[in-house]
């Protein structure tokens, strides 16, 4: 009998203690719970904090408010659009004036060309009339020393042979000077007839030659550098 109920008694310790147990698992289990949840609402909150914020509107009138642009916003419109066109028409002006100032260049430009080129011209040909007048001088001289008999040039005639001789030396030196200078004759004898340089005075007959070739050369011609100041002047071949 005494050992029945000490076994009683330990199954009756045995069942509190079962149920205390149990108790204490299932409040631990909520409180695990508990936590979760606390940490999950808190997740949430700060993922929404960085959020940008939304704006609800309630009535028309506020999202009329905002669509309509401001007092701010259309003057700076307005600027903007004054500012284009002042940008545009600047960008025409300076179109303008790069054009006009590239035409002033190439201008300048022609104008250095044709101011060197008459210096240069006038350096060439700035003894033209000088060398025209002295021409006669040659023609006479030509004319002295040919008009002397070739057979009267002898030791008997001392004086004519000397003065022949003065004659024909002062025109060589003449020539040299004029060669020096860019002068030189044109002497166009059984050559084609060239209007540039040549001057026709009349036309003959002649066999076995071209037409327009100059077989008389009545006066030689003059030519500086390359321009002629005095034509020669001819008898050419009938074509």
């Amino acid at each position: 009998m005494h050992r029945s109920k000490t076994a009683l008694n330990l199954l009756q310790r045995l069942d509190r203690l079962r149920t205390a147990s149990s108790g204490s698992l299932i409040t631990r289990q909520m409180q695990m719970v508990s936590t979760v949840q606390s940490a999950h609402s808190r997740l949430l909150w700060s993922g929404c904090s960085h959020q940008a914020p939304v704006r609800h509107f309630s009535t028309e009138k506020d999202t009329a408010r905002v669509e309509e642009p401001t007092e701010n916003e259309k003057k700076l419109t307005v600027e903007v659009e004054e500012l284009r066109k002042e940008a545009a028409e600047l960008t025409e002006k300076v179109k303008s004036l790069d054009d006009k100032y590239k035409r002033a260049l190439a201008e300048s430009e022609n104008i250095r060309r044709r101011l060197t080129k008459q210096i240069d011209d006038a350096k060439l040909f700035g003894i033209q009339g000088f060398c025209k007048d002295l021409l006669e001088v040659a023609d006479i001289l030509g004319h002295a020393t040919e008009a002397v008999p070739k057979d009267e040039i002898s030791d008997k005639n001392p004086h004519l042979k000397n003065l022949f001789e003065g004659l024909s030396m002062t025109r060589q030196q003449l020539n040299s000077v004029f060669k020096r200078h860019g002068l030189e004759t044109v002497n166009p004898m059984n050559e084609k007839f060239n209007p540039n340089l040549h001057e026709a005075l009349f036309q003959q007959e002649v066999a076995n030659v071209e037409p327009n070739t100059v077989v008389v050369v009545s006066k030689i011609g003059y030519k500086l550098h390359d321009r002629c100041i005095r034509p020669a002047l001819v008898g050419v071949t009938k074509g």
